[in-house]
C-alpha cells in the first residue's frame, strides 16, 4: 500500500548507503545519517576507561540506548544535581536542552544516539582532553578540533 504524503521540495530518494566516522579522543562516532538532515543519527564507540565531556547543549536534544558494553551517564537532575545513572539494554535516555551530562565507558562500548540536528554550541564543562567549546563552525573541521 502507498501512502500520499506531501514531501519537502527538495527530497531526494536515495538507495546509497551512507556513513562517516569521525576519530575523537574517548573513541569515535560512525554518523549513518548525512549531514543537513533534520535529525541526526550515531553509534558512539567509547573506549573502556573514557569519558566524554561534561557538557551542556543550547540547541541539541540527544536519545541514547546501549547497543553493547557497560556506560554509566552523569545526569544533571531537576534540583541541578548531578547524578549517575548506569544504562540498561533495552531502555532509552534522553537528555534535554540545557541539560548536562556525561556518558562513561567502564569497558569498550556502543551506544546509539539520535538527536536533533547537530546545530547551536556544545559547551564542554569538564573536559579530560582538554577541548573548548564546539560551535557550528569547529565541527566543519573533519575532527572538530581535536586531533591525534
Amino acid at each position: 500500500m502507498r501512502y500520499n504524503i506531501p514531501m519537502p521540495d527538495n527530497h531526494q530518494s536515495t538507495n546509497t548507503p551512507y556513513i562517516k566516522k569521525v576519530e575523537k579522543p574517548w573513541g569515535y562516532e560512525l554518523h549513518f545519517v548525512p549531514e543537513g538532515s533534520p535529525y541526526m543519527g550515531k553509534v558512539l564507540h567509547i573506549n573502556g576507561g573514557t569519558r566524554l565531556s561534561l557538557q551542556v547543549h543550547d540547541k541539541k536534544m540527544e536519545s541514547w540506548y546501549l547497543l553493547s558494553g557497560k556506560v554509566k551517564m552523569i545526569l544533571e537532575n531537576s534540583q541541578g544535581e548531578l547524578e549517575e545513572v548506569n544504562m540498561e539494554k533495552g531502555y532509552g535516555y534522553t537528555t534535554n536542552i540545557n541539560q548536562q551530562h556525561r556518558l562513561v565507558g567502564e569497558e569498550d562500548s556502543d551506544v546509539l544516539e539520535v538527536s536533533t540536528p547537530e546545530i547551536g554550541n556544545t559547551y564542554r564543562l569538564e573536559d579530560d582532553y582538554k577541548r573548548g567549546t564546539e560551535t557550528e563552525e569547529l565541527r566543519k573541521d573533519p575532527n572538530r578540533g581535536w586531533h591525534k
